[in-house]
C-alpha cells in the first residue's frame, strides 16, 4: 500500500509491411539480424522510443533561411544548413530552434536483443497527405516522448504534434485553439497523444494543451477513460493568455477513436495544479510553476517531476483529489483510499491572470526537495518498486564545462546526484528520504564517440562535439522473482553541440535491491542499446499488452 500518514508505532498486412520496413531500418543500426515475420508485441519486451532525423541539408539554407519562419520582428537568419550535427548550430541563433522527426517504437528483449521496430505514420511515407493520422516528435526536444503502460497495460502512450517531417520551431509553435501574440514562432500545430496496443493499432487524442512548448508525456487511466498528461505551456511575454495558463502542466483528456482531421479539440482541461505560494514564496510567472517532465501512477495516484527552468521548486508532485494532503504548506503525502482523478479541475477563471489555475490540488511529495529554482535537483523519469521504494532519474545540470586539461565535462563529472536516485520512506517520520544515488558505470562528463561525428570541436561553440552522459530522464522497472529490481532509464547528454538534446545517447540498465541501504558490491550500470548518427532515444517502459503488476 502506498504509504500515506506516519506510522505512529491499419489491416494485418499492410501493418506487417510498414514494421518489417522498419525494422530493416533498424538492423542498419544495430548489425545484420534477420527481420521477423508479423508478430504482436511481446508482453514483457521493452519498448523505446526514438527518433531518426533525415539529415537533409536542404533542410535548412545558411545565409537565407528565416528564423523562426513567418517572424516578424526580432528575426535572425540560419548559420548552418540541415546537414547533422551542424544544423543544431541554428539554436544558437534561434532559441526555439528545433526540426520534426520521425518516431520509432522499437521492442527489444529485457537484455537489449533487437525484436522489431515500428514506424509511426509521417508525412515522408507515401500514403500519408496531410489529410492521415499521423505523428511528429521534434528531434533536439530532448524531453519528449516518454512511455507509458496504460493502467490495465493493454497501451503504451506517448506525445508528439501533428505537423509534417522537417518542420521548422515545431516545438514552440503556437497550438491552433490557443496563440500567444507575443510567441517569436507564429505557425501553430495541435500536440497530440498517440496510443498503441499490442497489435500496433494506433490512435490519437489532439489537444490545444502546451502551446509555445511541448506535450513530454502521457498515461492512459483505462477504467476512468481519461489520458493525463505532463508538459509545459508558453513561449511568449507576461501576461500570458489564458488558454497558455490552462494549457501548461497536468493535463486530463478523453481518449479518441476518430480520425484527426474530425477531431475539433476545444480549450485546455487541466487536471492538476500548483503554485509555489503554497510554500510562502512570492508568485512567479503564472503557468511555469508547473513545467513538468515525469509522470506515473502508482496505488491510484498520479505523479509527476519537474527538472527544469528558471521558475519554481524542481521536485515530485501528486495530485490530491481529497484536498487533504496539504491544505497549508503544500508539502504532504497521498491520503489512504484517494481515487484518481477523472475530470477536470472546478478552477476560477477570474483568478487565472493572478493566481493560475485554482484551487491549487497539488503537493510536493513529503521529504523531496523544496527549495527555489534549484541548481542541484533535477528530477525527470520516476518508478515506484513497491510502496516504500521509488526511483527517480535525475538529468543532470547541464553544464558543459569542459576542461582541455582532464579531457571531462568537469561539471558533468562533479555531480553526486545524477544518475537513478532511490528514494525510501521512513514511516515514523512521514517523509520520503533519500538513500544512495546509483552513479556508477554512468561515466559522467566522459566524451565518447559517435560513428560519423566531427572530430574536435564545434567551432561554433568553441567545445568538443563528443557527447558525455550527464543524468538520466525516462526510467522504467520491474520487481523480479529474487525480490531485486531491474531499471532502465535513458541517459541525458552535455557535449559542445549546438542543441545538447540532439545528440546520441544511450539506454542503460542496472539491477538494485530495493531493501538495501547502501548500493551492492559492483552495482554498475550498462549499457543496452547506444544511439547512432542522427539518431535519439526518449522513452522507455514495456511493451503494450505486458501486466503491469507483474512485467
Amino acid at each position: 500500500m502506498q504509504p500515506t500518514t506516519p506510522n505512529r508505532g491499419c489491416s494485418r498486412a499492410s501493418r506487417s509491411a510498414r514494421r518489417i520496413a522498419a525494422f530493416a531500418g533498424l538492423t542498419l543500426a544495430l548489425g545484420a539480424f534477420a527481420a521477423p515475420a508479423w508478430a504482436d508485441f511481446q508482453p514483457g519486451d521493452l519498448f523505446v522510443s526514438r527518433s531518426v532525423y533525415d539529415n537533409n541539408p536542404a533542410n535548412v539554407q545558411a545565409g537565407t533561411t528565416v528564423l523562426p519562419p513567418g517572424c516578424v520582428s526580432g528575426c535572425a537568419v540560419a548559420n548552418s544548413d540541415g546537414t547533422y550535427p551542424f544544423v543544431l548550430n541554428n539554436d544558437l541563433v534561434d532559441s526555439s530552434f528545433g526540426i520534426t522527426s520521425k518516431v520509432f517504437l522499437d521492442e527489444l528483449t529485457p537484455s537489449g536483443s533487437p525484436v522489431s521496430s515500428f514506424e509511426v505514420p509521417n508525412s515522408s511515407q507515401n500514403g500519408v497527405p496531410p489529410t492521415k493520422d499521423q505523428l511528429v516528435t521534434s528531434f533536439s526536444s530532448k524531453s519528449e516522448l516518454a512511455l507509458n503502460l496504460s493502467t490495465s497495460g493493454r497501451y503504451v502512450t506517448f506525445m508528439g504534434y501533428v505537423a509534417p517531417i522537417d518542420g521548422l520551431d515545431v516545438s514552440n509553435s503556437n497550438t491552433p485553439g490557443v496563440i500567444d501574440p507575443t510567441n517569436p514562432v507564429p505557425g501553430s500545430d495541435y500536440r497530440v497523444v498517440g496510443q498503441i496496443d499490442q497489435h500496433g493499432k494506433l490512435r490519437y487524442t489532439e489537444t490545444n494543451a502546451y502551446s509555445g512548448n511541448n506535450g513530454r508525456a502521457a498515461i492512459e487511466n483505462d477504467a476512468g477513460g481519461v489520458i493525463y498528461t505532463a508538459g509545459n505551456a508558453g513561449n511568449g511575454a507576461n501576461p500570458q493568455p489564458n488558454g497558455v495558463i490552462l494549457g501548461a502542466g497536468a493535463q486530463i483528456m478523453s481518449p479518441q477513436t476518430k480520425a484527426q482531421v474530425a477531431q475539433r479539440p476545444g480549450t485546455p482541461t487541466p487536471v492538476g495544479s500548483f503554485s509555489i505560494t503554497q510554500l510562502g514564496f512570492a508568485a512567479d510567472k503564472v503557468g511555469k510553476d508547473t513545467n513538468f517532465r515525469g509522470l506515473t501512477i502508482h496505488n491510484n495516484v498520479v505523479y509527476y517531476t519537474k527538472g527544469s527552468g528558471g521558475n519554481g521548486v524542481n521536485t515530485v508532485y501528486f495530485i490530491d483529489t481529497t484536498g487533504k494532503a496539504c491544505p497549508t504548506t503544500g508539502v504532504g503525502l497521498p491520503q489512504p483510499g484517494a481515487p484518481l482523478p477523472t475530470s477536470p479541475i472546478a478552477y476560477d477563471p477570474a483568478l487565472l491572470q493572478t493566481q493560475g489555475v485554482t484551487p491549487y490540488d497539488m503537493c510536493i511529495l513529503a521529504g523531496f526537495p523544496t527549495a527555489l529554482k534549484s541548481k542541484t535537483a533535477f528530477p525527470f523519469g520516476i518508478w515506484f518498486a513497491n510502496a516504500n521504494t521509488v526511483y527517480v532519474g535525475d538529468e543532470g545540470n547541464g553544464d558543459n564545462t569542459y576542461s582541455t586539461k582532464t579531457g571531462t565535462y568537469t561539471k558533468a563529472a562533479a555531480q553526486t546526484t545524477a544518475g537513478l536516485q532511490k528514494w525510501t520512506f521512513d514511516s515514523c517520520s512521514g517523509t520520503w528520504k533519500l538513500a544512495y544515488t546509483l552513479q556508477s558505470g554512468l561515466n559522467l562528463g566522459q566524451p565518447y564517440s559517435i560513428a560519423g561525428y566531427p572530430s574536435g570541436d564545434n567551432a561554433a561553440t568553441a567545445l568538443p562535439w563528443s557527447p558525455g552522459t550527464d543524468g538520466l530522464r525516462n526510467v522504467s522497472g520491474r520487481v523480479n522473482a529474487d525480490g531485486t529490481a531491474t531499471i532502465w532509464a535513458i541517459t541525458s547528454i552535455v557535449s559542445g553541440s549546438g542543441d545538447q538534446g540532439a545528440d546520441p545517447n544511450q539506454l542503460v540498465t542496472i539491477s538494485d535491491d530495493p531493501n538495501a541501504t547502501t548500493p551492492a558490491t559492483g552495482e554498475s550500470f550498462s549499457t543496452v542499446r547506444a544511439a547512432g548518427f542522427a539518431e535519439v532515444l526518449r522513452g522507455v517502459s514495456f511493451t503494450p499488452g505486458t501486466n503491469p503488476a507483474a512485467p
